[in-house]
């Protein structure tokens, strides 16, 4: 089946996640996206965990539906072989360091003389410009210094990480979204452009009611534990056998709540009459809430609430999230694949769901060089035995 990006070829110079998450979004949806990995090792994420058979996990699942190739891109004939690729690219990504690219005799103004319509996608932790710039950026970095590490955690408690790598995901989710753009644009005027994304921005960015919170009050927003900064009942709740949550965020959800609980004099109640005050009185409030959901079981409270029209909700631990008909089922978030060296293994899908073309995991993640002769021969006409001599000679 043929994807919306059809036809766009992709040179994937990315490794570990927040890169190749947007080349992995791009060849779910059809785009030809060629890893290129160094022929020593390849992408650091191939010796991270979890591993079946010695084969990394990690690496699978961001790097399913790509083709590979390995290319040193220090040796002179690899950098002019991977610039006559990029005359026949459309998107260059990369998550080096500032300036690495430009070491190599690589960098977005060189590939731009060779490709003047390239679409040039960089992600790094500081981004290109700024005193930062040159700073090493993971994703733990990102979450820190863009503030979501400080508002995370319950009162009282330490700045906590995001138990998933949050800031390399926006990070990719960015750069798709700029390349993307920038292809748009390119259909419009023949031009290319450079995408410079960083982590911190990213994270800055996904922060912004938060933020609003200081630059509007000058109050410095802090840990809450799982309640929302602007309205109230949003929060997790005890049940007799787990947590739930109860989102009533505006004053309709929160009538329909008192109903429910049995508790409708609790409309009137001056504590609690609007948001603003049920935000100013939520331990009271959630004191309320809590001596009604620890008489019911997490699925009888979720039942209940949202038959009443409550947003409610299980707070689900994994098992029970790739399990869930809703998730796995009717919305394909977990989509088996055949890996070599592994065998048959569910993967994380995209979340892009389309209606004419389908967005899902197009072919196994590349082994390392699997594609070498395949590419080669596609791209720059090499034959077998010259692809062979590369090979020996340490340059793929």
């Amino acid at each position: 089946m043929s994807g919306l990006l059809e036809g766009v070829t992709v040179l994937d110079l990315t490794r570990v996640l927040a890169g190749p998450y947007c080349g992995m979004i791009m060849a779910d949806m059809g785009a030809k996206v060629i890893k290129v990995e160094q022929p020593k090792g390849g992408d650091d994420s191939r010796s991270m965990g979890p591993f079946i058979n010695g084969n990394s996990v990690y690496y699978t699942n961001f790097n399913r539906s790509k083709f590979g190739c390995t290319l040193n891109l220090k040796a002179p004939e690899g950098k002019k072989m991977f610039l006559d690729m990029v005359k026949k690219a459309d998107v260059v990504i990369e998550n080096y360091r500032p300036g690495t690219m430009e070491k190599l005799g690589l960098g977005y103004e060189v590939l731009k003389e060779v490709n003047p319509g390239l679409i040039y996608g960089a992600v790094s932790g500081f981004g290109h410009t700024g005193p930062c710039r040159n700073r090493a950026g993971y994703d733990i970095i990102g979450q820190a210094v863009g503030g979501l590490m400080s508002t995370t955690g319950w009162p009282g408690g330490e700045a906590t990480r995001t138990g998933t790598p949050m800031g390399d995901v926006l990070g990719g989710l960015n750069m798709t979204i700029g390349v993307l753009a920038a292809l748009v644009n390119k259909q419009r005027t023949g031009k290319g452009e450079k995408v410079d994304v960083a982590l911190v921005d990213s994270v800055v960015s996904a922060m912004t009611n938060i933020t609003m919170i200081y630059l509007a009050e000058g109050r410095v927003p802090q840990r809450i534990g799982n309640r929302y900064e602007s309205t109230y009942p949003y929060d997790s709740f005890p049940a007799s056998d787990g947590s739930v949550i109860i989102a009533a965020g505006n004053n309709k959800l929160y009538a329909m709540l008192c109903d429910v609980m049995g508790r409708p004099e609790l409309k009137e109640d001056p504590d609690f009459l609007d948001i603003k005050d049920r935000v100013e009185n939520h331990e009271k409030m959630r004191e309320i809430i809590s001596a009604w959901s620890k008489q019911h079981t997490v699925d009888e409270v979720v039942d209940v609430l949202n038959e009443a029209g409550v947003p409610s909700s299980p707070v689900n631990t994994l098992d029970r999230v790739v399990a869930d008909p809703q998730i796995a089922k009717y919305r394909e978030m977990f989509p088996e694949i055949e890996q070599p060296g592994i065998g048959k293994i569910r993967v994380t899908a995209s979340a892009q769901k389309l209606t004419e073309t389908k967005s899902f995991p197009r072919k196994p993640a590349p082994l390392l060089g699997e594609d070498n002769a395949r590419i080669y021969g596609e791209l720059l006409g090499l034959d077998e035995k010259q692809v062979a001599v590369l090979k020996d000679k340490g340059v793929i």
